[in-house]
């Protein structure tokens, strides 16, 4: 009985053995083909990634160039505005010439104008009433200047003159009253002038002891009596926005009475 179970064991022993030296071949053969798949499997990998990035890439390129193609669209339609802005601007760019040669003519016309303009309006600030007549005589003496400026418009020349004449117009129809100087009799003193449009020109010395008026018919200034202080003081704060607008009365020649 012994004997019988060595013999069994030794039968076991050999038969494990030459099944193991069977299998290892099979074992190597198994793990090759294994490392060969993950070959494959990492070589597919990336040649997808190619793939994916190529892909990528040409959706890319295809975006771009839907981009551009609606940026030469929208170039076009400008470009078509553009030609047709052109053809307006030559259009007037031919009004203006035309213009040009106008205005030519008409500066010819107009510079004589402005200069008979000039001496009448300094004719006429040495025959009106004598107020703010440096400010005056220095704006008629400004004009005469412009005039002579090369670098000055003949448009800008024209509005300074029109704009002078404006405010000569303008002293016609407001009060006003100012500090200056008055000369008489020999001498010169601070007054308070007393301007009524164009009607009438006053004065009151500083001391309040002293009123006259302008008298054009002379070309002098008289002395009023006392009995118009009270009216020509009304008059000045009238002027100077002291005190509300009222009836003052003033000695003031009319033009029946100039004549």
């Amino acid at each position: 009985m012994h004997r019988v179970t060595k013999r069994r064991v030794a039968c076991v022993i050999a038969a494990a053995v030459a099944l193991y030296s069977a299998a290892a071949p099979a074992q190597k053969d198994v793990g090759q083909a294994l490392s060969r798949e993950d070959s494959r499997v990492s070589q597919g990998a990336r040649a997808q990634d190619k793939v994916d990035a190529v892909h990528d890439d040409t959706r890319k390129r295809i975006d771009q160039y839907k981009a551009v193609e609606k940026q030469i669209d929208g170039l076009q339609a400008y470009l078509e505005q553009l030609n047709l802005q052109i053809k307006d601007q030559t259009t007037e760019l031919d009004s203006i010439h035309q213009s040009i040669d106008e205005v030519t003519i008409i500066e010819r016309q107009i510079v004589p104008l402005m200069l008979r303009m000039i001496d009448s309006l300094e004719q006429f600030v040495a025959l009106d009433l004598p107020f703010l007549t440096e400010e005056r005589t220095a704006r008629v003496e400004k004009l005469k200047g412009l005039m002579g400026s090369a670098d000055v418009t003949v448009a800008e020349k024209f509005r300074n003159v029109m704009a002078a004449y404006e405010t000569e117009i303008e002293y016609g129809n407001t009060i006003e009253a100012y500090r200056g100087s008055l000369e008489q009799d020999g001498g010169a003193r601070e007054v308070d002038y007393l301007r009524i449009g164009r009607l009438g020109l006053f004065y009151q010395t500083l001391d309040g002891r002293q009123y006259g008026r302008w008298d054009a018919d002379n070309g002098r200034w008289e002395t009023l009596p006392a009995s118009y202080s009270g009216q020509i003081q009304q008059g000045i704060r009238i002027a100077r926005a002291q005190t509300a607008p009222d009836l003052i009365r003033l000695p003031i020649e009319t033009a029946e009475a100039a004549q």
